[in-house]
């Protein structure tokens, strides 16, 4: 019924991760040191949650004294023109995100992303880090170093910033801190800033959607000069969802997305396209279809009616958690760094599988029944064990009797065999 081919391998996995970017750390620092234990260990911990391995962090271009949700720069006034010596600001606390980040050092995490979604305002044509706008051509040298000056910051405070992007949505004019770059503009500006970040992985280019990140790669990968600095290509799936290759050999990342949605919804499987089973058809999607080698999800957690993981309950100092949250635990609790995708072949075209074999040695077989009726695979031999998703269950042991694994219906079963 389930065919798994070790002699055929795909793409090798980078890690599954979250972003705290926009000041959300902020949200959870204010709570009671306990309940930020619990949230910690719901993203980090491989026993307690998700067991995310990436952190994507947002490099922030506001002005100082800038209020809540808007991420202040390491140099919020202009120094004095591109040639003019930096005036950077450092303050060890970076938005409350170098605590986070040594927070997930201590469980384990050692990819750091950290993003640019805009340069400061005063070296963009706007004026504005706001509303898109682009890099003045006399700014992209003191751009890059202010870029890498970051990684620097962090560096003193025992974080490696392993994965640099210089932009996020180069191709979508935000409300917010935005940025627009073309694909040839990108490609130049990858030959200013490769030479000069030594010791981290460029990121190109966080484009809004997967098919428009196509056109980013494809311009990178044309250029010789500016391929050999991009290490990592990446997209969003906001504006169309994964659904092929990039075209490079390089590793690939979904680096960003979330639903869309008005309301904070907990369920499982409801049809409205926020759920916890949308997750987990994306993230399969992704690693089948799109040969990812990272995922990203948008936000670890928010406020309001937010289609991040976790919902923050201010006033109550506490937390909410949504099936989000156990679809995308799922997969990266047990598909570890390190671990290769492997050919995967289900009979039943109800039945969406993935593959992968751990550095362990263990195989982590993902099982997604699209359907409405029970499967059961059986005749695995060795030992065996299998976690369900559904609505009333979130990584609930399954019981395994003679090599046959019970599939519900609407519903997620990982099994790991050794």
């Amino acid at each position: 019924m389930i065919r798994i081919d070790d002699g055929v391998r795909h793409q090798t996995i980078d890690g599954f991760g979250v972003s705290t970017a926009f000041r959300r750390n902020e949200l959870i620092r204010a709570l009671p040191e306990d309940v930020q234990r619990e949230i910690l260990d719901l993203w980090f911990s491989r026993e307690k949650g998700a067991g995310l391995s990436i952190l994507r962090l947002g490099i922030g271009s506001a002005p100082a004294g800038s209020p809540y949700d808007e991420m202040v720069s390491i140099q919020p006034e202009d120094p004095g023109g591109p040639d003019a010596p930096p005036r950077y600001v450092w303050d060890g606390d970076d938005n409350s995100q170098v605590w986070m980040a040594r927070a997930a050092r201590e469980y384990g995490v050692r990819r750091f992303l950290a993003v640019a979604w805009s340069a400061p305002g005063y070296m963009k044509d706007t004026g504005r880090e706001r509303n898109g706008g682009r890099l003045k051509p006399e700014w992209q040298r003191a751009y890059a170093d202010y870029l890498v000056q970051y990684t620097r910051f962090y560096a003193q405070e025992g974080i490696e910033i392993t994965d640099l992007a210089f932009a996020n949505e180069p191709d979508w004019t935000a409300p917010h801190a935005s940025m627009r770059f073309t694909p040839e503009e990108a490609v130049q500006f990858v030959k200013v800033l490769g030479p000069v970040a030594s010791g981290v992985r460029l990121v190109c280019c966080e484009s809004l959607g997967w098919t428009e990140a196509k056109a980013y790669t494809a311009a990178i990968e044309a250029d010789a000069a500016a391929r050999r600095w991009v290490k990592v290509f990446t997209g969003h799936s906001y504006a169309t969802p994964v659904d092929s290759p990039l075209p490079t050999k390089r590793p690939t990342w979904m680096s960003e997305w979330h639903p869309n949605g008005l309301t904070w919804n907990t369920s499982w499987y409801d049809g409205s396209g926020s759920d916890g089973f949308t997750i987990a058809a994306a993230v399969h999607d992704a690693l089948t279809l799109g040969n990812v080698s990272g995922y990203v999800y948008w936000l670890g957690a928010s406020v309001g009616n937010t289609r991040a993981l976790l919902l923050i309950d201010e006033e109550a100092k506490t937390y909410h958690v949504s099936k989000r949250l156990w679809a995308l635990a799922a997969y990266s609790r047990f598909i570890r760094p390190g671990a290769v995708r492997l050919e995967a072949v289900s009979a039943r075209p109800a039945l969406k599988v993935s593959a992968f074999r751990n550095p362990d040695g263990s195989r982590v077989v993902e099982v997604l029944n699209t359907g409405v009726d029970l499967v059961t695979w059986e005749g695995l031999g060795g030992a065996v064990t299998a976690y369900l998703t559904s609505e009333d269950e979130s990584l609930g042991v399954v019981p395994v009797a003679g090599g046959a694994v019970p599939l519900p219906p609407r519903a997620l079963t990982t099994i790991i065999l050794r």
